[in-house]
C-alpha cells in the first residue's frame, strides 16, 4: 500500500496538480511552496484512496527505524505544514480528515495520471538541482567583434522574448470564453464512511442529486441508471464525457460519522478536464435533504443555466427529516434499485413500510411503495395485476397527496391508468410529469409507449429518441427497439437489442423483445437460443415462454412448443399465469380459436398485452376477424 517503493508519481484533485518525481505542487496552474516531507505525507494519503493512513504507517517512511527524533511531533508537523500547503484548517477540513490518535485520511477523489518512470518514496526532490552546464572552451582564433556580435545577438533575442511574453501576457489576460455547460453527468459519489454498509446512502444520495438536477429545463441530466455503470471508472473523465455525451461531469464523495454527513463534489469539464469548482457540505444528518437542496443550487449556478422561478422552488424545497426515517428510505432504494428477483422488491417494500410508520409525511417513501408494487405485477414477477395495480394507484395517489410535484409519481400513475386503458387520464399524467421534471427519462418512455399504443409510431419513437439522450446505457434502447419492432421495422429493431445487449448481455426484456423480433423477421432459429437465455435469466417467466413456445412451433419444433404449453397448464394450477402467455403460445401454434378464448380471458385480467392490440404484429393474422375489432373497440383504441 503506502509503503510500496514504485508508486505513481503523478495525481490530480480538486484544483490540484502534483508531481512527486519533481517535488512541484500546483494549485490552479501555480506552484505552491511544500517541503519534502509534507509532501511524502500528501503521497501516502492519495495513495491510500480514502482509506485510513496509520500514524505508524507515517512513521515507517517518513523516517528509518535508526532515525531518532520525536515521531509524535514529526508526524503532527509534517501534516500541519501540509495543510497550510492545501489551505485545508484542521476544524473545518476539505482534504484531510484526522482521526485522533489513530492517522489521516484523504477525502476527494485523487485521479493518478500516467508517469514514464516511478520515484521511490522518501527520495522526493525539495528543490530538485538543476544539471551541471560546462562552458564550452573560447575558440583558439576568435575575433574581437565577436562579443560585440554575441551583444547584438542576446539584446534581438531578449527584444523578441518581451514581444512574445508580452503578446502572450495580453492573450492571457483576456478571459478565455468557454463553451456554454448544457449537459452533465453525476458520477456515483464513493463512499468514504468508515462503513462499506454505508454504500447505500451514497448511492442515495446521488440519486437524489440527479433527480433535482433533471428537473431544470435548460439542463440535460443523465439518468441514473446510465450513471451506476461508473460506480468504479477505469477511463478517464473525458472519455466517460463522450460516451454519455455531456459537458460536464460531476464527483465526489460522502462520508458518515454518527448522525453527521459529509459530502464533498466537484465540477470537471468534460473536453478538458479542468476541475473548476469543488465544495464540501457538513451536515447533521436530518438535514441531508437540505444539503442536497444547497447543492444542486450551487451546481445549477457554477454551470450558468437558466432557472425558472418554478423550478428554483422545486430546487430550494426540503425540510428536515429523522435520520432513521431517511435511513429506511435510501435502503428501501437500494433494494428496489437492483429489483433483480421478488425478494429484492420485497426487502425494499419493508423498508419503505418501516419508514413510513416513522414517518407517515414522507411522501418519496410512498413513490417507492407504489414502485416497488408496479415492480411486482410486471411480466417477469408475474404478480396478479387486480392485486397490484390497486396499491400502485393507492401509493402513488397518497405520495401526491403529500407532494404534487413528485414527477414519478405521475409516471406511476399514468402507467396503470394505461394499463386499465384509461387513455385520457394516462396522457395528462404523462405530459404533468414532463412538465414538473423534463430530463425524467421514465416519463418519455411512458410517453412514447402511450404514442406507441395510439399507432402514432413515429411521434413515438422521437420520444423515445428523447429518453436515450437522459439515459444512454439503459432501457431507453430497448424501448426504440420496441417501437421499431411494433412499426414492422424489424432488421432496424433486431440491430438496437443487439446494441442494448452489447452493454447490458443478460437483460431478460432486451433479449426477450429480440427474440419477437427475429420471429417476426423469419429468423425462429436464431430466436430460439435467444428466448431460451432469455427464459433462464428471468425464472422462466410465462410470458417468455409465451414467445418460446411460438419460436418453437416456427421452427419446426412443435413437439417442443406443445411440451411448454402444458408446462404452462400445469403451473397455472399451482398459481397464477398471466392470460397473455397462452394469447402468444397459442397464435404462434396458429390456434386462433383458442388465441380468441384466452384474449376474453386477458380482457377481463386487463393484461399488459392488450394495450398494444392496434399494433402488435403478433396480432396481424386475426386482424380481419370481427371478434378482434369488437376487442379493440372495448379497450379504447377503436
Amino acid at each position: 500500500m503506502a509503503t510500496s517503493n514504485s508508486l505513481p508519481v503523478r495525481a490530480r484533485f480538486d484544483q490540484f496538480h502534483v508531481d512527486f518525481s519533481s517535488g512541484v505542487l500546483q494549485r490552479s496552474g501555480v506552484r505552491v511552496p511544500v517541503q519534502s516531507q509534507p509532501l511524502q505525507v500528501l503521497r501516502l494519503l492519495l495513495n491510500a484512496e480514502g482509506k485510513v493512513v496509520t500514524r505508524e504507517e507515517l512513521r515507517k517512511v517518513l523516517w528509518p527505524a535508526d532515525t531518532f527524533v520525536d515521531f509524535e511531533l514529526g508526524v503532527n508537523t509534517a501534516v500541519k505544514k501540509l495543510r497550510q500547503a492545501l489551505e485545508d484548517p484542521a476544524d473545518h477540513p476539505k482534504f484531510i480528515e484526522t482521526l485522533p490518535r489513530i492517522g489521516h485520511r484523504f477525502m476527494v477523489p485523487v485521479e493518478w495520471m500516467p508517469n514514464h518512470s516511478a520515484v521511490p518514496v522518501g527520495q522526493l526532490n525539495e528543490h530538485p538541482s538543476p544539471s551541471p552546464l560546462t562552458t564550452p572552451p573560447k575558440p583558439p582564433h576568435a575575433t574581437t567583434w565577436a562579443p560585440r556580435w554575441r551583444a547584438v545577438s542576446v539584446a534581438l533575442a531578449v527584444a523578441g522574448l518581451l514581444a512574445i511574453t508580452y503578446a502572450t501576457f495580453r492573450r492571457r489576460s483576456e478571459p478565455v470564453a468557454q463553451p456554454k455547460i448544457r449537459s452533465l453527468a453525476v458520477l456515483p459519489l464513493k463512499n468514504l464512511s468508515a462503513d462499506p454498509s454505508q454504500q447505500y446512502l451514497a448511492e442515495g444520495m446521488t440519486e437524489a442529486l440527479i433527480g433535482r438536477l433533471s428537473a431544470i429545463h435548460d439542463l440535460r441530466v443523465i439518468s441514473h441508471t446510465s450513471i451506476i455503470r461508473f460506480k468504479d471508472p477505469q477511463v478517464s473523465v473525458p472519455e466517460i464525457a463522450r460516451t454519455l455525451g455531456v459537458d460536464a461531469i460531476v464527483e465526489g464523495s460522502v462520508m458518515r460519522e454518527g448522525n453527521r454527513i459529509r459530502v464533498t463534489a466537484q465540477l470537471i469539464r468534460g473536453t478538458t478536464d479542468e476541475h473548476f469548482w469543488s465544495e464540501t457540505y457538513d451536515r447533521e444528518f436530518q438535514d441531508a435533504l437540505t444539503l442536497q437542496s444547497e447543492l444542486a443550487q450551487t451546481i445549477a449556478e457554477k454551470v450558468q443555466v437558466t432557472v425558472t422561478g418554478e423550478e428554483r422552488k422545486r430546487l430550494t424545497a426540503a425540510r428536515p427529516i429523522a435520520p432513521e426515517v431517511y435511513e429506511s428510505y435510501l435502503k428501501g432504494r437500494s433494494a428496489l434499485n437492483k429489483r433483480n428477483s421478488k425478494a429484492e422488491v420485497k426487502e425494499g417494500m419493508g423498508y419503505f413500510e418501516d419508514a413510513l410508520k416513522k414517518d407517515p409525511t414522507f411522501a418519496p417513501a410512498y413513490v417507492g411503495l407504489a414502485e416497488a408494487y408496479d415492480a411486482l405485477g410486471t411480466v417477469f414477477i408475474g404478480d396478479p395485476p387486480e392485486e397490484t395495480r390497486p396499491k400502485v394507484i393507492s401509493a402513488a395517489r397518497k405520495a401526491l397527496e403529500l407532494d404534487p410535484s413528485l414527477a414519478e409519481a405521475h409516471v406511476l400513475l399514468a402507467g396503470t391508468e394505461q394499463e386499465h386503458w384509461q387513455w385520457v387520464e394516462a396522457e395528462a399524467e404523462y405530459r404533468r410529469a414532463l412538465e414538473l421534471n423534463p430530463g425524467d427519462a421514465a416519463a418519455h418512455n411512458g410517453l412514447a409507449q402511450w404514442l406507441l399504443c395510439q399507432g402514432r409510431t413515429e411521434e413515438a419513437l422521437a420520444w423515445a429518441r428523447r429518453s436515450r439522450e437522459l439515459d444512454p446505457l439503459s432501457f431507453s434502447g430497448a424501448i426504440i427497439g420496441w417501437i421499431l419492432f411494433v412499426s414492422h421495422r424489424y432488421e432496424e429493431a433486431i440491430h438496437e437489442y443487439r446494441s442494448v445487449l452489447a452493454v447490458q448481455p443478460v437483460d431478460a426484456t432486451a433479449l426477450s423483445e429480440l427474440g419477437f423480433a427475429l420471429i417476426a423477421n423469419n429468423q425462429p432459429g436464431d430466436a430460439i437460443p435467444v428466448l431460451e437465455r432469455a427464459a433462464s435469466v428471468s425464472n422462466r417467466s410465462p410470458a417468455v415462454i409465451g414467445v418460446l413456445i411460438r419460436a418453437y412451433a416456427h421452427g419446426g419444433r412443435r413437439g417442443d412448443a406443445l411440451r411448454l404449453l402444458a408446462e404452462l397448464k400445469e403451473r397455472r394450477k399451482a398459481g397464477y399465469v398471466p392470460a397473455g402467455a397462452f394469447v402468444l403460445a397459442y397464435l404462434g401454434l396458429g390456434e386462433n380459436d383458442q388465441a380468441f378464448a384466452w384474449l376474453e380471458r386477458a380482457y377481463n385480467e386487463q393484461s399488459n398485452i392488450l394495450q398494444f392490440l392496434k399494433v402488435h404484429p403478433f396480432f396481424d393474422p386475426i386482424r380481419a376477424d370481427p371478434r378482434f375489432a369488437d376487442l379493440v373497440r372495448r379497450v379504447g383504441l377503436g
